[in-house]
């Protein structure tokens, strides 16, 4: 009888091992799985957040680049309209000084003798004050014997060098002033400096 009580002890303490064995290989298989799954999920997230601050610092990058060819091309547009606007004004200028009473009165002769043909009547000229009273005080009267024609000089405070002329009495009017002068030959030099500015930006 004992005999047999401690073969039910023993199978009992077997069993109960084999048990405890089994569900601590239960466990750790089960806690090998979770820290596989952890361990994945993680790689996953850490990818997920590596690309995506990749992405965002390709988009930033690229922003910047975007800013920087947009204040380069800004930068580019304002050089090239201050250095337009600046060789208007030493255009005009040395128009002006170009244009001297004297030189004012050659042209006039002849602009006047070449635009007169078949035409009859007065011939106004504007001029600004300055001009006006240096070409009445000493080359009016060997103009209007020059061209055979009545001509009247008109102060006009729009007129900063050069002339502007009419055959009608100002209904129309043909504009040699230094505006309109620079303003002609400023389209040719223009686009010169425009092609030179565009080689220079590599464009």
């Amino acid at each position: 009888m004992a005999e047999e009580i401690r073969d039910l002890i023993e199978k009992i303490n077997q069993d109960g091992i084999r048990a405890a064995e089994e569900k601590a290989r239960e466990i750790e298989a089960a806690a090998q799985k979770e820290a596989g799954e952890i361990l994945a999920r993680a790689r996953h997230d850490a990818e997920t957040m590596l690309s995506a601050a990749r992405e965002k610092i390709r988009r930033e990058e690229e922003n910047e680049k975007t800013v920087l060819v947009q204040a380069g091309r800004d930068l580019l547009l304002s050089l090239r309209n201050e250095i337009r606007a600046m060789l208007g004004r030493l255009m005009e200028g040395e128009i002006r000084d170009a244009l001297p009473p004297e030189a004012l009165a050659r042209l006039l002769s002849e602009v006047i003798r070449q635009g007169s043909t078949g035409k009859s009547g007065d011939i106004t000229v504007f001029l600004k004050k300055e001009d006006r009273d240096a070409l009445e005080a000493r080359f009016l009267q060997r103009l209007r014997e020059e061209t055979k024609k009545n001509i009247v000089l008109s102060a006009a405070d729009g007129i900063s060098g050069g002339f502007v002329i009419s055959w009608d009495g100002g209904k129309s009017c043909y504009d040699y002033s230094d505006r309109a002068l620079a303003t002609h030959l400023g389209a040719r030099l223009k686009s010169k400096l425009d092609r030179i500015l565009r080689d220079a930006a590599g464009e």
